[in-house]
């Protein structure tokens, strides 16, 4: 008998347990996925693929496509460009270029999805 997931923060990930969790008995039998994991995978999907800004709790801002995520809650972001945080000294610099980047969950601070319609990049 699997055990019961743990419980989920507001963002969906609960850093333990097998991949789709111990489940409800209503997923044995075939049945719809719990709604709450259904609404959350389908808004990570509509993700997929759009620009996103990443703060990092070392002031970092990692802006790059949003590609993939893990019950962990590490992103991995494509086309990735990393810019430091302003000091009183120095000013914002030219952005790093990083290619392929994995972002661990617990150093994100925020995550802010760049708007569609706009020619200019503006995010949520």
């Amino acid at each position: 008998m699997a055990a019961p997931a743990g419980p989920r923060e507001e963002n969906g990930c609960s850093g333990r347990g097998p991949r789709g969790g111990g489940g409800s008995p209503a997923d044995s039998d075939g049945e719809a996925p719990d709604p709450p994991y259904a609404r959350a995978r389908r808004k990570l999907e509509t993700l997929l693929n759009r620009n996103m800004r990443i703060r990092m709790t070392d002031g970092r801002t990692l802006v790059g496509c949003f590609l993939c995520t893990d019950r962990d809650c590490n992103v991995i972001l494509g086309s990735a460009q990393e810019f430091l945080k302003a000091s009183d000294s120095f000013a914002a610099s030219e952005p790093r270029v990083l290619g392929l980047a994995m972002v661990p969950g617990h150093h994100i601070v925020s995550i802010e999805v760049e708007l569609e319609n706009l020619s200019s990049p503006q995010y949520l």
